[in-house]
């Protein structure tokens, strides 16, 4: 019994000194062998995850060419019946940027044009085109003409013709800038370090600004009104005393009521409404005709009224004139026809209104 529990105790220590270490070592193995397994297995669906991807956006597995004559041909690709190809027109127009304009341009006048809608085709103030014109236009912007070639500067400002006496300092005073406006305009190509000018030469004033000489009919007045007349012409009368006053309130002298031209400005006292040659002409208020007639200035055949309330209105480029100087007329009433004589360049009717001598904006009045 004895020996028979002595063996029973080898045979343990065997297993557990021979067979034990074997075994562990086995589960080891197939732990490692299925780690590797599982890790293989889930590189493949990483990499077949990735070539699903790139055929739903589009790629195509690059194709190797072999030199092997035993290589088949790929199948030609046949599309689904009704599936059809996009195709876009080759474009060779070049969009280019829009830069800031350096020179000067010249603009041929033509018919219905002012010196205020070609200032504002170029997105510039009137004053500055009549300026820059000073040589035909005098600072009289009815002056403009139809076939007439004017200069348009690049901005806003005085285009000057420098004189003999002129520097760099008296000119910015003369204009209202300061001296580095006039030197920093890289179109004036100044050499900083030694600023001379020659006389002749055309100069930029950025931002320049003068008054302008006024071209305009003087005010004339009615008998006993306290202010003398000083115009002559084939429209001049010898006024009465008395006559027909103003009501203080104005009407559109003209069935149209748009701007035709020049609209009120510091070189155009007055606005041009859009008229046709013969549209009928009334009078804006009641009053007494100054003058009714022909007129230099540009002006054609013009009516003055004094409305006896310190209130005038005029009524230039006519081609009908229906009262006489001297005459009274009552708010409304028919005075004329418009038309395109003077300095006009289309059929309009130029309007004025001032007060006490003084010109005021015909908007601010007009009902």
């Amino acid at each position: 019994m004895k020996q028979e529990f002595v063996d029973r105790e080898k045979r343990g220590s065997h297993f557990f000194d021979v067979w034990l270490p074997k075994i562990s070592w086995g589960i080891a193995v197939l732990l490692f062998s299925l780690m590797v397994f599982l890790l293989f297995n889930r590189f493949q669906v990483a990499s077949s995850s990735t070539a699903e991807a790139a055929e739903v956006a589009g790629a195509r597995p690059e194709v190797i060419p072999s030199d092997s004559s035993d290589t088949a041909a790929l199948p030609a690709l046949t599309l689904p019946s009704g599936v059809e190809g996009l195709s876009r027109r080759l474009n060779t127009q070049t969009t280019m940027p829009v830069r800031a304009r350096t020179d000067i341009e010249e603009y041929k006048v033509k018919k219905g044009d002012s010196v205020f809608s070609i200032a504002n085709a170029y997105k510039l103030k009137p004053e500055t085109v009549l300026w820059a014109n000073y040589d035909q236009l005098n600072d009289n912007p009815n002056m403009v003409s139809i076939g007439m070639t004017l200069k348009i500067p690049p901005v806003d400002g005085v285009y000057y013709q420098w004189e003999e006496k002129d520097t760099i300092e008296s000119v910015a005073n003369r204009f209202q800038v300061k001296p580095k406006d006039i030197l920093s305009y890289p179109p004036n190509k100044l050499d900083l370090t030694n600023p001379t000018v020659k006389p002749g030469t055309y100069v930029m004033i950025p931002g320049g600004w003068r008054e302008n000489r006024q071209w305009l009919v003087p005010t004339i007045w009615r008998a006993n009104a306290g202010a003398s007349r000083t115009i002559k012409g084939p429209g001049a009368c010898d006024l009465p005393a008395g006559g027909a006053y103003g009501t203080g309130s104005f009407i559109w002298p003209t069935t149209n009521r748009s701007i035709s031209g020049n609209d009120y400005w510091s070189g155009h006292l007055g606005i041009d409404i859009a008229a046709a040659d013969g549209a009928p002409l009334y009078a804006a208020d009641s009053g007494l005709v100054v003058y009714a007639g022909s007129i230099g200035g540009g002006y054609g055949l013009m009516i003055m009224i004094d409305h006896g309330n310190g209130y005038h209105t005029l009524y230039a480029h006519l081609s009908e004139i229906h009262v006489k100087c001297g005459q009274s007329v009552m708010q409304g009433q028919l005075i004329g026809r418009t038309g395109n004589t003077g300095n006009s360049t289309g059929p309009h009717l130029h309007f004025e209104v001032r007060y006490n001598g003084g010109y005021i904006n015909p908007w601010y009045v007009l009902n």
